[in-house]
């Protein structure tokens, strides 16, 4: 596996680096980690005014002095790395250089903002989503789980995207360990709140419960028996998790939270941000709502 880990020394950074470092089943399986550091770019008559050596010079101790630490830590782990400085806007840059590397994997710290905030002050986050269609791993700054085999949710909906990160997740499996705990979770329509307005004094619902709970539990079979025959011919064994509400990635959110799970996976349509601010996405939701480690896998 080879990873592409963007740096820049924050919290949400660091926590990225010891999420690799921190398990031996993951270091033995990674061919190579590239890392990262862009260094912003400085308006025309700002460059003329330092001169150019003088700039080229400040920018390469301050990505060394970003670049070194990092290096030093995964060498430690016995993980083979090289470094890499470029300059320019971080997003753009980091997704230009995501989307030409030969990477497995992206691997990178982040903030966690929603999209509308993501669009108004950027994301380097959104930029990759937007820009290439690597699977990324988004750390949040929170405590790394450092047992090697983790507790992982995995969240389908039914579509191409939730069926890449299954397959995304048997391919890569010593990304979770030796044993991990998989849950594979749906979060179904909460039937039950939808009511029949102006009907006498009260709501009424629209459904029975029985005829809510056959619907659910039909949905939920259908969106899961793809991915349960994947794992199954793999041999994995994995826990299967039916939640109801009209909110999923609320749900989902909850959920890693309360199960205290050291992983979500989730396929992604890999919208722009503007796109994930005016029409909603459930990823997003998730890394408002958490700060579970998220991965997002985009069919190729």
């Amino acid at each position: 596996m080879k990873i592409l880990m963007p740096v820049d020394s924050s919290r949400c950074s660091n926590a990225a680096l010891d999420f690799v470092c921190a398990r031996g089943t993951l270091t033995a399986a990674i061919d190579e980690v590239e890392l990262l550091n862009v260094q912003p770019s400085l308006p025309l008559r700002a460059l003329r005014a330092a001169g150019a050596e003088l700039v080229r010079a400040q920018r390469r101790a301050e990505a060394d002095a970003v670049l070194q630490p990092a290096m030093a830590k995964l060498r430690r782990a016995g993980i083979q790395v090289r470094a890499r400085r470029v300059v320019g806007n971080p997003g753009p840059a980091v997704g230009a250089c995501a989307a030409a590397s030969d990477a497995d994997l992206v691997v990178m710290g982040s903030r966690g903002r929603t999209a509308l905030k993501g669009l108004l002050f950027g994301s380097v986050a959104n930029a990759v989503l937007a820009t290439c269609r690597k699977p990324l791993l988004l750390l949040r700054g929170a405590p790394v789980a450092r047992r090697d085999s983790l507790a992982v949710g995995i969240a389908l909906d039914g579509s191409a995207y939730g069926l890449a990160a299954v397959r995304f997740v048997l391919r890569y499996r010593q990304l979770f360990g030796t044993a991990p705990s998989l849950h594979l979770m749906h979060v179904v329509p909460d039937l039950a709140t939808i009511v029949i307005p102006g009907f006498g004094d009260a709501p009424a619902p629209l459904y029975s419960p029985q005829k809510i709970l056959a619907a659910q539990a039909e949905a939920f079979d259908a969106v899961l028996a793809p991915a349960l025959r994947l794992f199954a011919k793999d041999g994995l064994a994995v826990e299967t998790v039916c939640r109801a509400s009209n909110s999923p990635g609320d749900e989902i959110a909850a959920y890693a939270a309360s199960h205290r799970l050291d992983l979500l996976v989730m396929g992604s349509h890999g919208r722009g941000a503007l796109k994930s601010a005016l029409l909603g996405s459930v990823a997003m939701r998730v890394a408002a709502r958490c700060a579970t480690p998220l991965l997002l896998v985009r069919p190729r």
